[in-house]
Order: structure tokens, then sequence, then C-alpha cells
């Protein structure tokens, strides 16, 4: 997670929303992503999103078994569905994303009924940082 984060503190540095995460397997860091949604002018170019693209292509697998995902936020939607399509077995993130937080906060796109597939998911971790890094980041931004 503290690399996560640091791929949050990229995204940050760079004037973009401060998300980062990191793809593990088998102990190793196979990919990594942070928000680059204005860099890029993309509206899927979430952390989640790249990290996710880096580990199939390390694989060489679209099916990400034996990964885990670290993310300091809770994934939105669209990168719920990705991770279910990704057939991952576990995530961990750290904050809530009481506006766009599929893991509960808006919806719980990983309790949908149907899929076949589910996702291992522990929130939580280190939360106050990641938190407080999204909070000092909009706080600049409106002072701006």
């Amino acid at each position: 997670m503290r690399e996560a984060l640091a791929q949050a503190q990229l995204a940050a540095e760079l004037e973009e929303v401060p998300v980062g995460a990191v793809a593990v397997w088998e102990g190793q860091i196979i990919g990594r992503g942070y928000n680059r949604k204005e860099s890029d002018q993309s509206p899927i170019a979430h952390a989640e999103i790249i990290a996710l693209q880096e580990a199939a292509q390390f694989l060489g697998n679209w099916r990400l078994i034996g990964v885990t995902l670290y993310c300091t936020l809770e994934p939105c939607p669209m990168c719920a569905g990705a991770m279910l399509q990704a057939r991952l077995p576990r995530l961990v993130y750290g904050a809530k994303d009481t506006r766009f937080g599929a893991h509960g906060s808006i919806v719980d796109i990983f309790a949908a009924e149907g899929f076949n597939h589910r996702v291992e998911i522990t929130s939580g971790v280190l939360a106050g940082e990641a938190a407080d890094l999204l909070q000092q980041f909009f706080r600049l931004l409106r002072k701006k």
C-alpha cells in the first residue's frame, strides 16, 4: 500500500487527483498506475485500470490469477467491473469514495448477483493517509 501511496503522490505532483494503485504477483510489483485522466485526456485513465493493464501485459494473460491489487481509494464502478473482468482474486484499498465508490459507498458491484467471479476485499488499509492526500489536493485546488 505504501507503493500505491507513492503512485498517488506522483499523480498529485502532476495536478491529477491523487489515486495510486499497484498490482502484486508472487511478491513482486508487476503493474503500477496513478490517475492520468487530465494528462491523457481520457476518462478511463484511472490508476487501477493502468495497473491492471500493466499486470496483464507482464503475465501475458488478461486473467490476473494470483494478483492482488492495492489501491489508495475504493474503486469506481468502471474499475470494479474491470477487476471482475480480469478475474482479480484480491483487492486491498485505503479510503472510501463517498462520491463514486463501488464497494458499498454508492453501489456494491462486487456483491451483485449473477457474476461468476468474486473478489476478496480488504478495505481501510492506510485509509487515513490516502484520505489526507486527497483532502490536501482538493484544498489546494479550491484555493487556485
